[in-house]
Order: C-alpha cells, then sequence, then structure tokens
C-alpha cells in the first residue's frame, strides 16, 4: 500500500500544482472553457488519447473482453475510433472555421433563439453527468482496492478531487497535463498487457485454453450481436463534444485535423490492449468476477507494488482527466448555451467566468449524485449514448450539408427521436432501439423542413461550405485586436 500512496500522493501534487497555476494564469471565460481556441498539436494528441482513454477502456473494456473476448473491440472501440475519424477528417477544417464553443452554440448560430437548448442538455445531462459519474465511481474502485478505502468514502475523495482541479485550471489546465498524463495512460496499459501475456504463458498457451469463441470476431453471440450493438454506440463519436471541444480549442484548422487524426489513431491502437487483457484474465481469474473489478484486481494481484502502483496511476490519470473533460463539456453547455445565450447576452467576462465555475459545481454534484446510485457501467454508458446519437446525428449532418433544413425540421426531429428512443423498450417492436430513433429523426427532420418555411432568426446556410456569422466577427475582432 505504501508504493500506491506515495505515487498518489505525487500525482495528485503535480495536478493541482498545475490547476493552482493556471488559476491565475486564466483570465477570461474563453481560455477557461476553450483555451481561447489556441492549443497546439501535442497537446491535441494528448488530450484526446487521455479522454479516450478513461473510465469505459480501463474498466469497462477490460470487463468487455472478459465477457465477450476479442469481439468486444469490433463492437465498441473500433467503430468508435472509426466514426471519431470521420469527425476529424471530413468536419474538423469547417467547425473550427466557425470558432465555437459546444455542438449545441453550433445549432444556435445556425437557428438563433433557443434552437440550442435540446443538444445542450443532452450533452450536459444525458451525457456528461453520467459519464462522469462513472469516472467517479471508477476512481473510487481505486482508492478501495490499492488503499482499502470504503467505496462510499472513495466516491467522495473522487468527487473532491476532481471539482477542485476542474474549478482552478478549466480546460487549459485540462490539455496541458492530458499531454503529461497521455504518456503514464499508454506506459501503464502496455506493462499491464506484457504482463499477462507472460503470466498465461504466451500467445501460444493463451490461443490453446481460450476457448474459440472468444477469439473470433463475431464473440460468442455471433455477428447480428455484434453489428447492432456497434450501430447502438459508434454513432455517437460523430457528435461526441469532447472531440469537438478539442477540435475548437486547436490553434488553427490545420492543428485540428492533423493532431486528431494522430490521437485517434493512438487510442484506437491502445484499445486492442484492454480487451486482450480481459480476454487473457479468464483463464486465472474466477468466471464469477464482477468485470468491473477486474482491471484493478489483476493490476494488483499480477504486478509488485512497485510496478502495479505506476499502472494504477495511468488508470487514475485517464479518469481524473476523463472526469474533467466531461464537468467542463456539461459546464460549457450551460454557461454558453443556456446562460449567455437565454439568459444573459450581455454578460461580461467576470459574469461568464462565474458562470462556468457555478456550472462546474453543479454538474459534478449531479455526477456525484448518480455515482451513489449507478448500478451498471456498460448500460449507463451504452443509454447516454444511445439517446445522444438518435436525437443529434442526422440534425447535425442537415445543418453541415442541407440549406433547406428549417428550426421546425430540426426542433421537432430532436424532440420525436428523444421520445421514441425512450419508449422504445415499452413499444414491443422488433425493430432495433437505435434504428428506430435514426428513422423518426430522419423523417421527421426531412418532412417537417419540407413543409415549413426558414425562421427569421435563421443563418441560411450549409456550414460545411459556408460560415456563420461567429467565424468572421470572431476574426474581426482578432484582426483588431492583432492591429492594436
Amino acid at each position: 500500500m505504501g508504493w500506491y500512496l506515495t505515487y498518489m500522493i505525487i500525482y495528485f501534487i503535480f495536478m493541482f500544482s498545475m490547476g493552482a497555476y493556471y488559476f491565475f494564469k486564466v483570465k477570461t471565460y474563453d481560455d477557461y472553457l476553450i483555451g481561447s481556441w489556441n492549443m497546439g498539436f501535442w497537446s491535441i494528441v494528448g488530450t484526446i488519447v487521455s479522454t479516450w482513454c478513461g473510465a469505459a477502456v480501463f474498466i469497462g473494456w477490460v470487463g468487455m473482453g472478459f465477457t465477450v473476448g476479442i469481439s468486444g473491440f469490433f463492437k465498441f472501440a473500433l467503430p468508435g475510433i472509426a466514426f471519431c475519424l470521420l469527425l476529424i477528417i471530413l468536419f474538423a477544417t469547417p467547425l473550427r472555421r466557425q470558432k465555437l464553443y459546444t455542438l449545441a452554440d453550433l445549432f444556435g448560430e445556425r437557428f438563433g433563439g433557443k434552437a440550442g437548448i435540446m443538444p445542450s442538455v443532452l450533452s450536459a445531462f444525458i451525457y456528461s453527468v453520467p459519464t462522469l459519474a462513472l469516472q467517479i465511481v471508477g476512481m473510487s474502485t481505486i482508492f478501495n482496492i490499492a488503499l482499502g478505502i470504503d467505496v462510499n468514502i472513495g466516491i467522495a475523495l473522487s468527487f473532491i478531487l476532481i471539482l477542485g482541479f476542474t474549478i482552478l485550471g478549466g480546460l487549459p489546465a485540462t490539455i496541458i497535463t492530458d499531454a503529461f498524463q497521455s504518456i503514464i495512460v499508454i506506459v501503464g496499459i502496455v506493462i499491464l498487457f506484457i504482463t499477462s501475456i507472460v503470466y498465461a504463458g504466451g500467445f501460444d498457451q493463451i490461443a490453446a485454453k481460450t476457448e474459440p469463441e472468444y477469439l473470433s470476431i463475431v464473440g460468442p453471440f455471433g455477428l447480428g450481436e455484434v453489428l447492432l450493438y456497434a450501430l447502438s454506440v459508434a454513432p455517437f463519436y460523430l457528435v461526441w463534444q469532447s472531440t469537438w471541444q478539442r477540435i475548437f480549442a486547436s490553434k488553427s484548422e490545420k492543428v485540428a485535423k492533423n493532431a486528431g487524426v494522430t490521437g485517434f489513431v493512438i487510442a484506437g491502437a491502445l484499445s486492442v490492449f484492454p480487451y486482450t487483457i480481459g480476454l487473457i484474465a479468464r483463464q486465472y481469474v474466477p468466471l464469477d468476477m464482477d468485470p468491473d473489478l477486474l482491471f484493478s484486481y489483476v493490476t494488483t494481484q499480477l504486478l509488485p507494488p512497485a510496478i502495479g502502483g505506476i499502472v494504477l496511476i495511468g488508470l487514475l490519470a485517464a479518469l481524473m482527466t476523463g472526469s474533467t473533460s466531461f464537468i467542463l463539456q456539461g459546464s460549457s453547455n450551460l454557461t454558453r448555451d443556456l446562460y449567455q445565450r437565454l439568459m444573459k447576452k450581455d454578460a461580461n467576462q467576470k459574469e461568464l467566468m462565474a458562470s462556468s465555475r457555478y456550472s462546474v459545481v453543479i454538474i459534478a454534484a449531479l455526477g456525484l449524485v448518480v455515482a451513489y446510485m449507478l448500478t451498471d457501467i456498460a448500460t449507463a454508458y451504452q443509454w447516454a449514448l444511445r439517446l445522444s446519437a438518435t436525437v443529434l446525428i442526422f440534425p447535425f449532418l442537415a445543418v453541415m450539408f442541407w440549406k433547406r433544413t428549417t428550426k421546425a425540421g430540426v426542433l421537432t426531429s430532436m424532440l420525436l427521436a428523444l421520445i421514441g428512443t425512450l419508449m422504445w423498450p415499452f413499444l414491443n417492436i422488433q425493430l432495433d432501439h437505435t434504428v428506430f430513433g435514426f428513422l423518426i429523426s430522419l423523417i421527421s427532420l426531412i418532412v417537417v423542413s419540407l413543409l415549413t418555411k426558414h425562421d427569421d432568426t435563421e443563418q441560411i446556410k450549409a456550414v460545411y461550405w459556408e460560415d456563420l456569422d461567429s467565424a468572421n466577427i470572431k476574426d474581426d475582432m482578432d484582426s483588431e485586436e492583432g492591429a492594436s
């Protein structure tokens, strides 16, 4: 326990030192929530790797490898990475040009008025809060296994540490520390991967002793299960605000695209490891073990504390960076999309900074409540992804490519897709829930847009090719500042 405690103390001293530094350095709301659109290549690469490798990777994916084998990679990680790369390659350049803050900000600019409320609420409360809760639970598990701290106390301790760092440093501290933490994440997962292979006797022994269905890309439940699961979760990553936030924070369109591709290629390669670790663990771990506890159990059982402590710090770093990113995502939604756009359009920098930090507390507190209620990590995460995808994917694509899209069409599509996806479990229909939600979204979007006229508040543009006013206004402001 001494090694674990020492590593953790050193790690949190470093994190809070960086947070304190940026507390005095960050002066504006733009700095705090979006890094003033000025983050460099390696900072963006590091933060993408660290944010991707959160609770889902270290806890959920090791557990998935344990329960379904290597097919888990093809159910979740590979499709998710593919959609992230699709977002970067196709949309990083036009999105970065707009100089926005959030996904909901795009709808607010394009349609005006209250068009950004639903995506903002989805992002802040349906995704950010439960996903933050996953990170809090993950950290409490580490404290429990490594230090013997009661899980409920560990949840409270995790909340305090995460909230304290996020309030201090905002996005700049998160992105800068992520570059450092990504190295710890990579080192930690590689050490555990290699150790697992050696402990199991090498690849030949693993292949010989593992049931064939767990080595198959379609897994024990067949191709249909893999494809349906992938469809349920992967499209969400096209509207994953954590990636959007990194695109907006990049100092140029070139950095946004190149760093995004590099970061997700590295993250995709790393994603193979947790599934393999979980697969190998079937040979020496009781098969009735809770999959969510597997990562920490394997780390403490296979590695001496001096080495295992590094791996646990890698997990802790991944959870910490994921937590701060999800809090700031929710905070951006509340501050930019609700407070500034709807409540006080003329808010000054002091008021916006105060709102940002207050909203950080709100999102973190809600995450704490959900963490105490959470019983099934995989299901909670899947539902958050499913709802966000069915509600937002087609409205987003319409904003980018279809000028005829109307405010009424987008709002109707969002509302009906949300209701339909939530009601699906009670409808007793054979159509997959995600396909059902997508069909409602697409059909209602097209039909209502064709039957309605553009609202006076709209900027009638296909954003993939045409910039919104936000890009031009901010460019003018930047030019004025440079001239002065």
